[in-house]
């Protein structure tokens, strides 16, 4: 770097040459200042960006500080020098950062551009106010100083991040060092920019889910978030946003703060409100739990002394005597015949009850094949595939599994073998591509008397009773026979993977899909291959 400083004043000195002309032109005060990046910072940013040394644009910054023409013109003035650099030297299209309009949390303003000089380089030119100036060097308490009474957009974003300091100190974490940790959670992040449904644009921390995003519009719209959409598709609440995302909350009346949301969130607001609402529901479970076990034990005639407490704790594993309280307030403990056995010291037989599930048939019939009589087939002629000689004559592809009403087709193999293929199938294009000759014409002629196999896939906001809505739809609604059913729930995303049902053609599968997505929390219903 020693050795190359004598290089950069001479990039900086003709690099700023031509822009002290334009800014001369347009009557403006200024100063321009060269920063060189320090050698940790560049390391730093290498490790943290992954990109190479090529690759770091601000090595060397060129920084503007002027004085407005007036305050109702500081912006304005910001983005005029901007133009009138940018007919000097092309700007890289994807290097524009704009905290001017929208000044970061910490207070700091200022217009970035990144410029290709004449010798080929890139060159970030920083474009500041003196007030803005001030800031930057010296922190929020800087601008006060240029505050006369009446508000501006910067005392905005302090306001918003005095606000979130405030509302963690109304209801302070147990432990100060964990606070703390919260508070430099937003202090020293990255922003992003997002946007709601309507336009509007929030301004979020980095690495900011989409339940930090609920909680920052109000509480209680992420105390009763269930999932949410970005760019119009449906995500869990563990969802990191991007920059330009668009932010959909989609919430429930029935919906309540889960302990897992703890994991979720990042910011500072969203933990502190997310820990307050879960520690206030514990404390009412607890007296709720407290009443219940007095009830009990009373009932049981036994004295609520601390040794029968501490039976029932380690009888249901409670690290605690709150815990076991608010498991029994919340009801995840029903206080029944093994307590009462526990507490009277009697012993019990302990036994598993196992229930089974079955959907459909859980052996598969086998038929044993019967030799067929070849036929002679005309190529020239539509196959007519009907109930019959789809039993004896006729197979069904493995690949793609088609049913009455799919378009398909035929392929004699080398067996002379009638196989079924969806147009569609991969396998089908490589048949056609390779062996015309041996491809047939056909169409169903069946009248629903057989079944066959189909693959549906589900996706959705988990909730309470949404599996047995499903099952409903399916068999009691529909009478359609399910032979498998494999339910996935993560951070509140419902995920039904190859749902396995019996139909008899394509009419019933789209009466089953209409009739899945009429279910309020069913966001997607599609039919799969295998």
């Amino acid at each position: 770097m020693n050795a190359t400083a004598a290089e950069r004043d001479k990039v900086f000195n003709d690099f700023t040459a031509p822009i002290r002309t334009q800014l001369d032109k347009m009557g403006l005060k200024y100063r321009i200042l060269a920063r060189v990046k320090s050698i940790y910072s560049i390391w730093n940013k290498m490790q943290t960006k992954h990109v190479p040394f090529e690759e770091i644009y601000d090595l060397l910054a060129v920084r503007i500080i002027f004085e407005p023409r007036n305050e109702e013109e500081e912006l304005n003035d910001c983005f005029d020098i901007y133009v009138s650099i940018s007919k000097i030297y092309k700007p890289h299209p994807d290097r524009l950062r704009d905290w001017v309009s929208h000044p970061k949390a910490n207070g700091y303003q200022a217009l970035h551009v990144t410029l290709m000089g004449n010798n080929g380089q890139w060159i970030e030119v920083q474009i500041r106010s003196e007030r803005m100036n001030d800031v930057a060097e010296q922190g929020f308490a800087a601008h006060w100083k240029y505050k006369e009474g009446g508000g501006s957009e910067d005392e905005g974003e302090l306001e918003k991040w005095l606000r979130t300091i405030k509302e963690i100190l109304d209801d302070p974490q147990p432990d100060a060092i964990d606070f703390l940790d919260t508070i430099k959670l937003n202090l020293f992040a990255s922003e992003i920019f997002v946007f709601t449904p309507k336009g509007e644009l929030k301004t979020m921390p980095q690495n900011s889910t989409a339940l930090d995003f609920a909680f920052s519009l109000h509480t209680d719209i992420g105390s009763h978030c269930i999932g949410a959409k970005v760019n119009h598709k449906l995500v869990p609440l563990s969802h990191k946003l991007q920059s330009g995302d668009q932010v959909e909350i989609l919430t429930s009346k029935s919906q309540r703060v889960q302990p897992q949301w703890e994991v979720f969130a990042t910011t500072a607001r969203a933990r502190a409100k997310i820990a307050a609402i879960l520690r206030k529901e514990r404390k009412a479970n607890q007296k709720i739990g407290e009443e219940i076990l007095s009830e009990f034990l009373k009932k049981e005639e036994v004295r609520p002394e601390e040794a029968a407490i501490e039976k029932l704790r380690k009888l249901h594993n409670a690290k605690n005597e709150e815990e076991l309280l608010a498991a029994i307030g919340s009801k995840a403990i029903i206080l029944g015949e093994a307590d009462k056995n526990e507490l009277k010291e009697k012993q019990t037989s302990n036994w598993k009850k196992y229930l089974t599930f079955s959907f459909g048939n859980s052996k598969e019939k086998q038929e044993e094949k019967e030799p067929q009589e070849k036929e002679k087939i005309n190529p020239k002629e539509v196959l007519k595939l009907t109930e019959e000689s789809l039993q004896k004559k006729y197979i069904m592809a493995e690949c793609c599994h088609p049913i009455p009403g799919d378009d398909v087709l035929g392929y004699v193999d080398e067996n002379d073998r009638i196989i079924i293929h969806k147009r569609q199938c991969p396998v089908a294009a490589k048949l056609k591509s390779s062996y015309g000759n041996r491809i047939l014409a056909t169409e169903w002629d069946t009248h629903k008397e057989l079944s066959f196999l189909v693959y549906i896939y589900l996706r959705g906001i988990d909730s309470m009773g949404l599996l047995n809505e499903v099952t409903q739809v399916i068999s009691r609604q529909l009478n359609v026979n399910i032979r498998k059913l494999t339910i996935e729930t993560e951070d509140g995303i419902f995920e039904g993977k190859k749902i396995q049902l019996w139909v008899h053609d394509v009419d019933d599968v789209k009466t089953i899909c209409n009739n899945l997505k009429k279910i309020q929390n069913i966001k997607q219903v599609s039919r799969v291959e295998e």
